[in-house]
């Protein structure tokens, strides 16, 4: 439509003769980059109600991301770095079929009941790093102005706050490698959904683990209309591999309307913008892997900066309000570990849960439940139970996928017969000592008990 021998400021004041430029009054706002989706719908919502779009481009700065693009640097003629482009699009991933289309910078000569406007988009960098996305308005500078402004970003406040690009999926904040360790963006994770018979634990671990969560969100309206908190704080402990991630997908899945951020330790420092989110998107189910790294008892920690890690998750999970809709699942492997002011205060943890290995009745089920596509008899079934009395529900898992692979070895008729197992066994538990059953969950005593 345009083409670089055109300059911008005459395409500019020729869209709003025989108004002169100087009447105009630019009002500006500056959004973060990681509601650039939401931002982005927002405002073709805008284009797409009854305003007529007299011309579109996108704008060429040839100083690249080192300079920004303004609406009065545009109006200026010795200002020769700006030139009309092709709009160039970025796809961002919103967890959908399709990822949305996000443009990078554009500009907009806007009529709408013969008011003309402008607007101008741009995403900011700093350092090669993304910054946010300025949004600028030129209109006249009287009533009808504001107005057509006002509807402008009031659509794009509403188009964030409804948040539909990612309200009820699995997030997490994508790192950058820069030194700021600062956000570039949001990940969605697609993991796949676990059905509750998928969920191997003790009847009476289950059941706690439901009424905290589940039953507490389905009461949580009635809850506060009786004056109690509706936010809510949880510890999962216990031995590695006893299921404690694999718990927290079967909850994500059945919180229907929940958003989950996912927070592993190393990504603490990002703890203040994940709790934005959870904020911005709630009701929200956040979970911090391994807390025991960060919060560990203050007379284990190597200096400040680890003190400072501490006190700033408190103060996020202090500073939430009563009423908020927010779910805190906290997990460790070394509950022993953990700082008193975390663990034994009432309102950041409110209930512990153990997830304990699992007893006769649960490595059975565990044994059903990995053998998928093997033919496991009742006797074959009960020898394993027998010698993997101590281990792990990720050490079933493997066991059952080793056997497979023995017998594939040796036959292809897709029964697992006791052979199979002993050499599984042999292989995971005695032939590469006692680091391979650490690794693999196994108690150390395991040798007395896998015999």
């Amino acid at each position: 439509m345009f083409t670089k021998k055109i300059k911008l400021d005459v395409l500019i004041k020729n869209h709003f003769k025989p108004i002169s430029t100087d009447r105009l009054a630019l009002t500006e706002r500056k959004f973060p980059d990681r509601v650039r989706s939401d931002l982005q719908k927002g405002l073709e919502r805008f284009l797409g109600d009854g305003v007529a779009i007299r011309g579109f481009l996108g704008i060429l700065n040839v100083y690249g991301n080192t300079m920004g693009i303004d609406f009065a640097g545009l109006l200026v003629k010795s200002h020769r770095e700006y030139h009309p482009s092709p709009p160039v699009y970025d796809e961002v991933d919103i967890g959908e079929d399709r990822p949305i289309r996000c443009l990078k910078n554009g500009l907009w000569l806007l009529e709408r009941e013969g008011m003309k406007f402008a607007v101008l988009m741009e995403r900011r960098f700093q350092y090669e790093r993304p910054e946010g996305i300025k949004v600028q308005v030129a209109a006249l500078d009287d009533e009808h102005g504001l107005i057509e402004t006002g509807k402008l970003f009031d659509l794009l406040e509403d188009a964030i706050e409804t948040s539909v690009s990612y309200r009820g999926k699995i997030l997490s904040l994508e790192n950058n490698d820069m030194y700021t360790g600062e956000s570039t963006g949001i990940r969605v994770h697609r993991l796949p959904s676990i059905d509750r018979d998928r969920v191997i634990l003790p009847s009476r671990t289950l059941e706690l683990i439901e009424r905290n969560v589940l039953r507490f969100v389905d009461q949580r309206s009635r809850l506060a209309e009786r004056g109690q908190a509706t936010k809510k704080g949880l510890l999962f402990y216990g031995p590695p591999g006893t299921g404690k991630t694999h718990t927290i997908r079967y909850l994500a899945g059945a919180l229907k309307g929940h958003t989950t951020l996912l927070i592993v330790a190393e990504q603490i420092t990002l703890l203040s913008e994940y709790m934005t989110l959870a904020r911005l998107l709630q009701p929200s189910l956040v979970v911090i892997e391994d807390v025991d790294l960060i919060a560990k008892d203050r007379r284990e920690m190597s200096g400040p900066c680890e003190q400072a890690l501490l006190n700033k998750m408190l103060n996020e999970m202090d500073g939430l309000n009563p009423d908020s809709r927010i779910l805190f699942i906290l997990t460790t492997n070394r509950p022993e570990t953990l700082e008193s002011a975390l663990a034994s205060r009432p309102g950041r943890v409110d209930q512990a849960i153990e997830f304990p290995l699992p007893d006769d009745r649960g490595r059975g089920r565990l044994v059903e439940l990995y053998s998928k596509g093997l033919s496991v008899s009742d006797d074959v079934k009960r020898e394993i139970v027998v010698r993997t009395a101590g281990v792990s529900a990720s050490f079933i898992k493997e066991l059952m996928r080793r056997c497979a692979q023995f017998h594939l070895e040796r036959s292809d008729d897709g029964a697992v017969e006791i052979d199979d197992v002993e050499f599984a066994l042999d292989e995971m538990l005695f032939s590469c000592g006692s680091l391979n059953r650490k690794l693999l969950g196994a108690s150390i005593e395991g040798d007395n008990l896998c015999r």
